[in-house]
């Protein structure tokens, strides 16, 4: 299966036609929640036709502050109004005293791990379903005490959550921060992944690339990508594009690569969206 991140400014093309490549849509939950009137109703159209998953901005699983409780609970109806398949969010935190317009890095240590694991779990008792937890770029590292996949793979098992696989991120982390790429996506769980992204982003230095969702795949990630389905068996696979977006069909020419990777490993009996209820 390969997806497409759905943007409002995708609206009028993917009602008028859903490409034949598009298998299943993403969308933030917290862009949907509260809209009414034209754009609701053409949501619902396209939700009552086709298989849609949720990637959330806003749950900072990693903050100091409780729980958002009420917005949790708002998800569960959103999510049975429009048979949302799967809910993923961000190994990260986004909010204090104060919520902040971007993702901040989870401190990779013991403490984080006590803090974070009771937090994915109480918000999979409230959805009654697993959620996947998304290894996010990261820009520093305050206070580390294991390494990025020590950490993830803990958080995995510990809260007995599914992955969201982003090989972009392992990509513009290993520049960023110096390791092998390969052996980190070696190191995940086959067996907890539920799907995975791909984006582009901003080559800010040699050593300093920009997680941005705003330009094409690079080849270095589509050969990351080639690596990880055939490391773990072919997974289901979403094209991100945030700005700078093009016609629908330049994005088209992407999700044909995916296509492409899949076939070359594909086995039917796991491409499909790892839904747990």
């Amino acid at each position: 299966m390969v997806g497409l991140g759905l943007r409002r400014e995708m609206l009028t093309d993917m009602l008028s036609s859903v490409p034949k490549q598009v298998d299943f849509m993403e969308v933030a939950p917290e862009n949907w929640l509260k809209l009414g009137g034209r754009f609701a109703k053409q949501f619902n159209t396209l939700t009552s036709k086709h298989t849609f998953v949720c990637h959330g901005l806003s749950l900072s699983i990693g903050s100091p502050a409780p729980l958002d409780i009420e917005f949790v609970k708002s998800l569960k109806v959103f999510f049975e109004k429009h048979n949302i398949q799967l809910f993923s969010e961000h190994l990260s935190y986004c909010s204090g005293t104060g919520h902040m317009y971007d993702l901040m890095p989870i401190p990779f240590t013991e403490q984080a791990i006590k803090h974070v694991v009771p937090r994915i779990k109480q918000v999979q008792d409230i959805l009654e379903q697993h959620i996947a937890i998304e290894n996010v770029s990261y820009y520093a590292a305050p206070g580390q005490q294991l390494s990025e996949l020590e950490f993830t793979n803990e958080i995995l098992n510990q809260a007995d959550c599914k992955l969201l696989l982003d090989v972009n991120n392992i990509y513009v982390n290993s520049v960023n921060h110096g390791y092998d790429s390969e052996q980190f996506l070696l190191g995940l769980p086959t067996k907890r992944i539920a799907y995975g992204h791909v984006a582009g982003h901003y080559h800010e230095a040699d050593d300093l690339l920009v997680d941005t969702h705003g330009a094409a795949v690079i080849d270095p990630v589509w050969q990351l990508l080639d690596k990880a389905y055939q490391a773990h068996g072919v997974f289901p696979t979403l094209l991100e594009r945030d700005f700078n977006i093009p016609a629908i069909g330049e994005l088209v020419k992407e999700l044909d690569i995916i296509h492409q990777l899949q076939t070359k490993y594909s086995q039917p009996a796991t491409n499909k969206v790892k839904h747990s209820a």
